[in-house]
């Protein structure tokens, strides 16, 4: 493990620790700031130079996406609660969708994870690793049963695909003016809908 400077004079016992303190570092300023940060404003608040923090986050997207994603437990329960009981995957998915948009505006660091911005500077964060687990952890909190659907891993996969980028676009874009939260849920259901019950049942030959 290379030698490491500043970190408040406390250097990490470890490369994982070190991840750890960069991650929070950054979680803390992302919610006290409310807008992206870069790798030298995290830098800066541990003490220590941009390289030390490159070492273990190549980009600033990267380094914001870890940091979003470690932000976002308190939200996924707060959407667990809201989707109780729904065992139709369109409701739910429609109710999860609605909930979200309207949190991501009071939640900087799930709000990273849905920026144009993102998409500028990474044309696949919105599909990487990180958004995915995210999405598979959101609907694998839901009441449905996937399967009796005819979902299995591959194809929920391509739903939290579909489900990150119907997000995106309507954070990206609300629409002029924007719809109230009754027609968001109209126009998901009408269109959304359809498109995910194509999926075969369960019970088809």
């Amino acid at each position: 493990m290379a030698r490491r400077r500043g970190w408040g004079g406390s250097p990490p016992e470890s490369d994982d620790e070190a991840a750890s303190r960069i991650v929070a570092a950054a979680v803390e300023l992302i919610g006290r700031t409310g807008r992206e940060i870069s790798i030298a404003d995290v830098a800066e608040s541990l003490g220590v130079i941009r390289q030390t923090v490159y070492r273990y986050f190549p980009s600033a997207e990267a380094l914001m996406r870890a940091s979003a994603l470690a932000s976002v437990a308190g939200f996924l329960d707060r959407l667990t609660e809201q989707v109780r009981g729904q065992e139709d995957p369109v409701e739910a998915m429609t109710d999860a969708v609605v909930y979200t948009l309207t949190e991501v505006h009071r939640t900087p660091h799930l709000g990273i994870l849905l920026t144009s911005t993102y998409s500028a500077a990474d044309p696949e964060g919105i599909t990487s690793d990180e958004a995915q687990a995210f999405g598979m952890t959101m609907i694998k909190r839901f009441d449905v049963d996937w399967s009796r659907y005819g979902y299995n891993d591959e194809s929920l996969q391509e739903l939290v695909e579909y489900l990150l980028r119907t997000m995106q676009s309507f954070f990206v874009s609300p629409g002029h003016p924007p719809r109230s939260e009754e027609e968001l849920r109209r126009y998901l259901r009408r269109w959304m809908g359809p498109a995910m019950l194509a999926q075969a049942p369960a019970h088809a030959p």
